[in-house]
This record gives structure tokens, C-alpha cells and sequence, in this order.
């Protein structure tokens, strides 16, 4: 099931409304009716629903008419480096089929609204989606769209490669040509269920830049991010949202109480009901968010600064301490030399 509530990073709205803007569509239309804000989603530390995700697209295709292949169009511009932990632990999967093992594993720390069943009939590998959670008139831009991401995806791990060998959605006919450009691939319409279908030989092709260290590196960040985003939820997950709001200058345990309208040991209370504190809460932010930046390339004193440390010593001890190590060496470590 689609978690249409959980909050995640906007990438995937931030595509959609520069796609909208190549397109001609305003940004303000791309939004409305979203609650959110062209500025909010260049900040660091904003967060998004897939249920404003969802609104957002219906807009640009009221905007543009329900252009076709929309889905394709925005799916081409996600990249390996758009779902951070995710994106690493498939580059360092020892195989191929290693990779889609753990792709499923986490499916929910991507954009995709597709379910996916993996299968295997005979010399073939087939990926079958559909859509259940999505409203019929999202649907087929919902696969066409997680289609297009699994070619760049695939593209950007095996050199340009094309591995599937054949393609069969459950849509009506449309622009093959734009199908070939985008996936690689020709698709038969109007099938039974959508199957993107690979040899099974090809499970065991390797990857080119497994990495044994770095796999379990990174699929131990992607399991920490799913327990985090199912305790979104309660009096911890409203914490979770003001401090994520203001991580240069976080609110105070007194303030957050004033903001969620309860006394302070009434949130204290609460909190420990739900197996945490106020104090414990602002650490996993601050991990959280050191974790992304330094992945993302942003020096050591940059990262400090966004994150409130007066000194830079300070945020690099903070970070041993919740990694076992700097914030250079977790870098090298998950990433390689630059």
C-alpha cells in the first residue's frame, strides 16, 4: 500500500513542478491547493506527503490537458542519486538479482505509488505492476512513471545496457516512438497486466561496482529509515515535524508543548508512553539530517552551520558518536575516495 501520509523529501514534487515549468505550467498551479511553496521546496529540511504529491499531479495534467506520456517524461529525470541510501544499496549489490531483492526490500523509501511482484516463468524474470492505491485517472501515469525510472535507473547502473526484452502494458495504444526513447524498449498495449520481463540468466549478471562494505552500510541506513518513517506517527511524529521544521534553531521541549497545545510534562508524558523524549527525538533529527548532507557533499563546517553546531569540532563529535566515525571517513567509507 501507497503510505500517502508518511513525509518524505520532496524530490519527486520538486520534478514534477520543474517539468510543469519546462511545459509552460506556472509554478504556484503546479501547487495549488497543496499547502506548499516554490521557497519551501528549495529548503533544506522540508518534508512532503504522497497525497500532496498526488495533488500536484493532478494539476499538471489538468494544466496540460492530460498530455500524454507525462509519467515518462517525469520518470526520465529521477537518477540513482535521487533516493539517497536506497540508490547506494543497489549500486552496491553484488548482483543483479542482489539489487531487485533489495529495490523491494525498501520500495518504500522510493517515490513509486506501483506495487511490484517479482516472478519467475520459465528462462524468464518478470516485474509485474499495477496500481491499486492510485485513483483511476493517476494510474497509468503512476506506472508509466515508475517504468521510466527503473530504465534511467538501469541505464545509469549497467553503462547505458538495455536488459529487458520485453515490455507489455495494460494501457491503450500511444506513441511507441516515445516508449523507445525513454525505456529502450517497444511495449504491446492493451495486455492483460503491465510485465516488464527480463532473461532469468541475467540475475546473476554482477554489478559494477559492488561493494560489499558499502551494501551493508547502506541497507543498514535503509532499515533505520523505514523504522523512522513508521514512527511518524503519534505525539512523536508532531515532534518529529517542528523540529524538522527549524533544524538551524529548534524549537524547545517548552515550546514544542506551547505549539502541540499540552503542558510540558503532559508532552513528557507522552513521549514516554511512546518509548522516547524530547531530547533522544532532536539527536535522530540531527543525525538524520547530518547523515544526508554530508552524502550529499556539503563540507563538514557547511553541514555544522545548517544544523545549529556554534563549532565545528562539536558537530564532527556529535557524528562519531552516532556513526563511529567522522564525517569524512562515513563519507569515504559509504561512497569511496572523491
Amino acid at each position: 500500500m501507497v503510505q500517502w501520509e508518511i513525509p518524505r523529501p520532496p524530490t519527486s514534487v520538486s520534478a514534477l513542478v520543474d517539468l510543469g515549468v519546462d511545459l509552460g505550467v506556472p509554478t504556484a498551479a503546479c501547487l495549488a491547493g497543496t499547502g506548499l511553496t516554490e521557497a519551501a521546496l528549495r529548503e533544506g529540511g522540508t518534508e512532503v506527503t504522497a497525497r500532496q504529491e498526488q495533488s500536484v499531479v493532478g494539476n499538471l495534467l489538468a494544466a496540460t490537458d492530460g498530455r500524454d506520456l507525462l509519467g515518462l517524461e517525469v520518470g526520465s529525470r529521477f537518477h540513482l542519486t535521487s533516493f539517497g541510501f536506497w540508490g547506494f544499496a543497489l549500486l552496491s549489490s553484488p548482483t543483479l538479482g542482489g539489487a531487485l531483492d533489495v529495490a523491494l526490500q525498501f520500495l518504500d523509501l522510493t517515490y513509486a505509488w506501483s506495487h511490484f511482484e517479482l516472478r519467475r516463468i520459465g528462462d524468464e524474470v518478470q516485474l509485474v505492476l499495477d496500481a491499486p492505491d492510485v485513483p483511476e485517472p493517476l494510474r497509468r501515469f503512476a506506472i508509466e512513471r515508475d517504468l521510466a525510472v527503473i530504465a534511467t535507473l538501469q541505464r545509469e547502473l549497467f553503462a547505458d545496457q538495455i536488459l529487458a526484452q520485453r515490455l507489455v502494458l495494460a494501457f491503450p495504444p500511444a506513441d511507441p516512438e516515445r516508449y523507445e526513447q525513454i525505456l529502450g524498449i517497444t511495449p504491446k498495449f492493451a495486455g492483460d497486466e503491465t510485465v516488464l520481463a527480463v532473461d532469468a540468466a541475467l540475475l546473476d549478471l554482477p554489478m559494477p561496482q559492488a561493494n560489499a562494505h558499502t551494501q551493508a552500510l547502506a541497507q543498514e541506513q535503509c532499515r533505520e529509515l523505514l523504522e523512522r518513517s513508521s514512527a511518524r506517527t503519534g505525539v512523536a511524529g508532531r515532534v518529529r515535524d517542528l523540529l524538522l521544521a527549524r533544524p538551524v534553531d529548534p524549537p524547545t521541549a517548552e515550546r514544542v508543548a506551547r505549539e502541540l497545545m499540552m503542558s510540558s510534562r503532559t508532552l513528557r508524558e507522552r513521549l514516554a508512553a511512546e518509548r522516547t523524549s524530547y531530547r533522544e527525538l532532536l539527536d535522530e533529527i540531527r543525525e538524520r539530517l547530518a547523515e544526508e548532507m554530508v552524502v550529499a557533499g556539503l563540507t563538514v563546517a557547511q553541514a555544522a552551520e545548517r544544523l545549529g553546531y556554534q563549532e565545528v569540532s562539536s558537530f564532527s563529535q556529535a557524528f562519531r558518536r552516532w556513526k563511529g566515525m567522522g564525517p569524512r571517513a562515513y563519507r569515504t567509507a559509504l561512497l569511496g575516495p572523491d
